[in-house]
């Protein structure tokens, strides 16, 4: 037996449900360190906990576009987990706006005059309309209403979704930072795969 066919094994004996209780206990977490000022949260905690949401959305979206490039060069399946990581990515996602909306403008006018100001906001705010339908879809049900082929085709929305993450992030940073460019390569580096391998998979054998 291989190495992969053993990790697998042992995965399918692993439910996915956990990861939601792990995104939410983390979620509360994070608040409770910024309601308390620990930690990083010491300074300015409205803005580090929502930067802290946005990160932890970010690094789960491209964490889901890489369940399949994975399974297609190691064997190792993690398909079963990428709902579960798409719908806590976007949990991370909502968590983010509403610091932002309720807790740093406080305003619905003041909402929408940042997303108009701010062109990184605007950016932002677009992934995270993008990511709404990928969210309300993300069931078995929506999947035999809208068909497999159209259900993947909508899901699609993710690529264009990572990667305006990853350039909200790399906008918003001051300076010149590392992490916000290694997240926005992973997205551009692993949609373009995926291109890559849809396109492969059309040509004619």
């Amino acid at each position: 037996m291989t190495v992969s066919a053993r990790i697998n094994g042992a995965l399918r004996r692993v439910p996915a449900w956990p990861l939601y209780l792990l995104a939410a206990a983390y979620g509360a977490w994070e608040f409770w360190r910024a309601l308390t000022q620990q930690g990083p949260y010491l300074v300015e905690p409205i803005n580090v906990l929502e930067r802290s949401y946005g990160e932890i959305a970010l690094i789960l979206l491209v964490a889901g576009l890489v369940v399949t490039p994975l399974r297609q060069w190691s064997g190792v399946n993690l398909i079963k987990f990428r709902r579960a990581i798409g719908l806590c990515a976007f949990f991370f996602v909502v968590a983010h706006f509403l610091v932002f909306a309720v807790l740093d403008v406080q305003s619905l006018g003041r909402v929408w005059t940042e997303i108009v100001k701010r062109p990184y906001v605007t950016v932002g705010m677009l992934a995270f309309v993008l990511l709404i339908p990928l969210a309300v879809t993300s069931n078995n049900l929506a999947i035999r209403k809208l068909g497999p082929a159209t259900w993947k085709q909508l899901h699609k929305l993710s690529y264009i979704a990572v990667i305006l993450g990853g350039v909200h992030y790399l906008w918003l940073a001051r300076g010149f930072q590392i992490t916000p460019l290694v997240y926005l390569g992973l997205g551009i580096g692993l949609v373009a795969l995926r291109y890559k391998h849809l396109v492969r998979r059309k040509q004619p054998a």
